[in-house]
């Protein structure tokens, strides 16, 4: 029997989803999710996880193929020796297994691999950053399409997208900045 109703509202969230997340995404997220320490370590996958450094060039620019490996056997190593630790039988996510490892101390032993949960751990940070940023460029330019140049409309974005700078600069700065610039009708 079909549902044509149904069938027609999976395959627009099917699309939804396959425009939300390219390729590249899809890897990041299984690659993501070959650290998360359920079910006794059920998910880990070495092959996944070295997949990782073909995606952050800056992070392994230096990393050969003999040191690829040497991850592999890190990688092998840190499963077991995590597996048959009692600490870190129990851990709800990948920042606890973060947490813990520091705790213990492994994130010492096994730089490489805390880097790669590292990278993880900031990868939904990045992406959602930047998800905002381009929402709020989309509805700044779709308001004021045909009003401004692109220039001015970088300008006016700059001070949105880099807000974190923005906020340790006083507002008294500010504004002696634009009194000295040009006399002005009223006194700011």
């Amino acid at each position: 029997m079909e549902y044509p109703y149904y069938n027609r509202a999976s395959h627009r969230k099917g699309s939804q989803l396959n425009n939300r997340f390219n390729e590249v995404n899809t890897s990041l997220l299984v690659s993501m999710a070959s650290f998360f320490p359920s079910k006794s370590f059920q998910a880990f996958n070495v092959e996944e996880l070295l997949k990782m450094t073909t995606f952050y060039p800056n992070e392994f620019n230096e990393f050969q193929e003999r040191d690829i490996g040497t991850l592999r056997a890190s990688l092998q190593n840190y499963i077991s020796d995590v597996f048959g630790d009692a600490k870190f039988n129990n851990l709800k996510g990948i920042g606890n297994l973060a947490k813990m490892m520091v705790e213990t101390k492994k994130h010492t032993i096994y730089l490489m691999v805390y880097l790669l949960l590292k990278l993880a751990l900031i990868f939904p940070v990045a992406t959602s950053m930047a998800e905002h940023a381009f929402y709020a460029l989309k509805l700044i330019k779709s308001y004021l399409r045909n009003k401004m140049g692109d220039q001015f409309m970088n300008d006016c974005l700059v001070s949105y997208i880099e807000k974190d700078v923005l906020d340790g600069i006083s507002n008294d700065i500010l504004i002696n900045f634009f009194r000295d610039m040009k006399t002005r009708r009223e006194q700011l």
